[in-house]
């Protein structure tokens, strides 16, 4: 039950037609009552005496405390989405009316009428109040079940190494602890504190270069009306892919992809061809059904991170936005050592949209690239179902391509979601839309750029950047200070004083594929100077712990 309380000066109502032909009669004229406290009333499936008993309690309190002896009883069945049969609903009303009667003058308003009505709300803070009368119902059958044997069932399953190649992004994930898998969460990454620094690293990264070109950062909900979906087209396009729920009888759907939400923050006010073009960025979390048997890693995954952005710009300005998109990929792509080709993916078999606009939208990206002289080729039939599109193909260290980045020409989208700006001419115009990603998929690049680095990450990435080692239990004070002045200037540090050897501690730090490692021993305390070894290479000796720590701070700072 859900009741909504009203401490009023009066409210005045009308009976003008019946609703239900079950109603009973009712006097076609107004009736007016003064200084009341109104309940609108919404009787839902499941309710009882037990629930009428509660709320006339919550009544019983609210009528106390604004010291009213005059209830009105309001049917209103618009405060729920699951609405009790009409034969319970007049039944528990008329136990409403009789149990408040005991104690109050109660009028109740015709049930099963359309009514008109105008109310006179007092305003003071206990005037308006809401409440809802759940009772826990008794379960009748409790679920039994082997905890033991759930547990058994989730249990994560071990990967075979021995069909791995050992750069395997998924044996690297495991053996520097970036992230895990369990069958509770088919095709969904459990991150782990490493492979989360890795993830913010680059996110870190885009919002910087993001920030300096304008684009504003929004987020938009998981769960949307399947509504959406439907006006979008990748509900008849997508549909076997999307994540389905419901929520008070509405079919709702886990977002597959960002653009339809994005859209509503575009269309959520009028829009000015001042503001365009209007660059909209969202690292949004995606969910798209996938088979089992598909699943590979950080490769192939059923929940990911999409760094989309869409821009919304007249036709005069989409040169400028693509050239300036390109450019933003190619600096992205160069700090990771990136090889790439372009492809124009033109229109695909299943596609929404004027065909006319699919022509104008596929010349305007081939003559953006003859114009600029980029090379590319032609891939027929693989665009997006709403416009063409240039993907970028990274090709990685293993000699594999990967297509991440892409730029997407979309004319049919604002059509289908009528998105106007008012132009200089004070006419409303019709926006073109661009959707990019550069990363793509976050998970996807990471494991892409795990395997092409085979682990060794840059030191502005790398979970632990520096390692401090002791040479000697002696040096285990000088190390712990050593560690904190690097974690006091922002460096991400940890130290290694275990009674292992200095060998092994050193093997330990390279497994582990550490930037820096520190040794102090005797000499170094005494000399003031550190032993540093950069992975993978010699050490160096003599090196002076400020200027280390000042050359370390803008290697991470330049992202080198």
């Amino acid at each position: 039950m859900r009741i909504l309380l009203s401490h009023s000066d009066f409210i005045e109502y009308e009976p003008k037609s019946k609703a239900l032909e079950s109603a009973k009669k009712a006097v076609k004229e107004k009736k007016r009552i003064e200084e009341c406290l109104v309940v609108f009333t919404a009787i839902e499936k499941n309710d009882g005496t037990a629930e009428v008993f509660q709320a006339c309690d919550e009544i019983d309190k609210v009528a106390g405390n604004v010291k009213t002896n005059r209830i009105v009883i309001y049917p209103w069945v618009h405060l729920t989405n699951t609405p009790a049969s009409p034969t319970l609903a007049m039944d528990l009303l008329a136990e409403f009316e009789k149990k408040l009667a005991d104690k109050f003058e109660v009028y109740s308003s015709p049930f099963g009428w359309y009514k008109s009505f105008t109310i006179s709300c007092k305003g003071h803070p206990l005037s308006e109040l809401s409440r809802e009368i759940r009772l826990e119902k008794k379960q009748v059958n409790e679920e039994k079940y082997d905890y033991k044997e759930l547990l058994r069932q989730i249990s994560k399953t071990k990967i075979d190494t021995r069909v791995l190649k050992d750069n395997d992004h998924r044996i690297l994930g495991q053996k520097l602890d970036l992230f895990s898998f369990s069958e509770t969460a088919p095709g969904m990454v459990f991150w782990h504190n490493n492979g989360w620094i890795v993830y913010n690293e680059l996110i870190n990264f885009w919002r910087d270069e993001h920030r300096k070109l304008g684009y504003q950062e929004i987020s938009t909900p998981q769960i949307l009306d399947k509504k959406l979906w439907q006006i979008s087209g990748h509900w008849e396009k997508y549909k076997e892919n999307i994540f389905l729920t419901s929520y008070e009888n509405r079919e709702m759907a886990v977002k597959p992809m960002n653009c339809p939400s994005g859209i509503l923050v575009y269309k959520s006010r009028p829009r000015s061809y001042r503001e365009l073009p209007m660059r909209v960025a969202e690292l949004g979390i995606v969910h798209r059904q996938e088979l089992s048997g598909v699943l590979n890693g950080l490769f192939r995954i059923t929940k990911f991170t999409q760094d989309d952005a869409h821009i919304y710009c007249t036709k005069d300005q989409l040169e400028d936005e693509i050239i300036a998109i390109m450019s933003l990929i190619d600096k992205i792509y160069k700090k990771f050592s990136l090889d790439y080709h372009i492809e124009l993916s033109t229109r695909p078999e299943k596609r929404i949209g004027d065909e006319k606009l699919w022509d104008i939208a596929e010349k305007i990206l081939k003559n953006v690239l003859n114009k600029h002289k980029i090379k590319f080729r032609v891939n027929p039939g693989d665009g997006a179902f709403y416009g063409p599109k240039i993907d970028f193909h990274i090709k990685d260290s293993l000699d594999r391509t990967w297509q991440c980045a892409t730029i997407q020409l979309d004319f049919a989208m604002p059509e289908r979601f009528d998105l106007e700006y008012m132009d200089s001419d004070n006419t409303q115009k019709r926006p073109v839309m661009i959707h990019r990603t550069i990363y793509g998929a976050i998970e996807r690049f990471i494991g892409m750029l795990i395997e092409h680095l085979n682990g060794n990450f840059p030191v502005w990435l790398s979970p632990v950047q520096t390692r401090v080692l002791s040479l000697t239990d002696r040096n285990i004070k000088a190390v712990e200070i050593l560690t904190e002045k690097l974690k006091n200037n922002g460096i991400r540090a940890d130290s290694d004083t275990s009674p292992s050897t200095v060998n092994e501690k050193i093997r330990n730090a390279e497994l582990m594929k550490i930037s820096y490692i520190i040794l102090i021993g005797d000499k170094e305390e005494t000399n003031k100077t550190l032993a540093v070894r950069m992975h993978g290479e010699k050490p160096k000796f003599n090196v002076d712990p400020d200027k280390f720590i000042e050359g370390l701070k803008e290697e991470i700072r330049e992202r080198r």
